[in-house]
């Protein structure tokens, strides 16, 4: 008897613990996975930038935005990357001068609609 209620038991903590996983996953956000120029990276003015999220995005609804240190906006045109769905990219259209860069990025995503957000920063040489 003691072993019909441990196998019992122990089939119910599995059942439990696989309905746990599916329902994480099922309510995953997009998380950042990398970007170019890198977090906290020190680089030549890049020509372009990469933000890349771990699930597939909402086009209209995912961006990010580039700021200087004094809290203005340096004007990119970020968009989701038709390839992999899960990148954000943008040209900078000017040469970026030396000094330290914010992307702040926000995304949705595209299984779920799960806002996220995020930044970074970079230095430019």
């Amino acid at each position: 008897m003691t072993v019909r209620k441990s196998s019992t038991a122990l089939a119910a903590l599995a059942l439990t613990a696989g309905l746990a996983a599916a329902a994480t996953q099922a309510d995953a956000h997009a998380a950042f996975v990398s970007a170019t120029p890198a977090a906290n990276a020190t680089v030549a003015a890049p020509k372009q930038i990469t933000v890349r999220l771990s699930e597939k995005l909402a086009p209209k609804f995912s961006s990010f935005d580039l700021m200087k240190t004094d809290g203005s906006k340096v004007p990119v045109k970020a968009a989701v990357a038709p390839k992999d769905k899960k990148t954000l990219v943008a040209a900078v259209p000017a040469t970026l001068a030396p000094g330290t860069y914010r992307v702040m990025w926000h995304a949705v995503a595209a299984d779920d609609g799960h806002p996220s957000k995020g930044d970074f920063n970079f230095t430019v040489r």
